[in-house]
């Protein structure tokens, strides 16, 4: 099988049931993003296909031969970081790090979906999506942070997007 990942074209012969996330770890030694829970309620597994994030654990490698897959290793380097990797070093959004590859994911795919206008179940109004706390706690809400570092994800997040509304208590 073939997959883009990172921009980088690889081949890999696998099982057909090897998830993504297996495929990347395991095969292709892709190892920022983790295996929490492996049930896709944690968001440690985090990558973005297509745009769109997914939890990688949930998702058949095979199904993604000709999507563009971006896991952490091609969001930044540690010589030119991406935004939301140096906004997470800034408010120490990281902890122990071992939820922030897919925090960090989930977080670009999230700030592309406000930019482009997708509302969320929090959104106020359908038109214009307000990026407040409410809307980042809504769209954030599938990744886990066992370290409880929260307020300084979001604001990491709201440092990103350039958001002003004070993060909740």
């Amino acid at each position: 099988m073939r997959f883009t990942i990172n921009g980088q074209s690889h081949e890999a012969e696998v099982d057909i049931r090897t998830s993504l996330l297996d495929l990347a770890r395991e095969h292709l030694g892709l190892t920022g993003s983790k295996k929490g829970c492996d049930h896709g309620q944690c968001g440690a597994c985090t990558m973005l296909v297509n745009g769109r994030r997914i939890n990688s654990c949930l998702t058949l490698a095979v199904m993604h031969q000709d999507d563009d897959i971006v896991t952490i290793e091609g969001l930044g380097t540690p010589e030119a970081l991406h935004p939301l990797q140096a906004a997470f070093v800034r408010h120490d959004g990281y902890q122990c790090g071992y939820c922030t590859p897919g925090q960090i994911c989930s977080a670009v795919g999230m700030l592309d979906e406000v930019a482009k206008g997708w509302p969320s179940h929090a959104s106020a109004d359908l038109e214009a999506v307000t990026l407040d706390n409410a809307e980042i706690s809504e769209r954030m809400s599938g990744n886990i942070c066992r370290c409880a570092a929260y307020p300084n994800i979001v604001d990491a997040i709201r440092d990103v997007a350039g958001a002003t509304d004070e993060v909740a208590a």
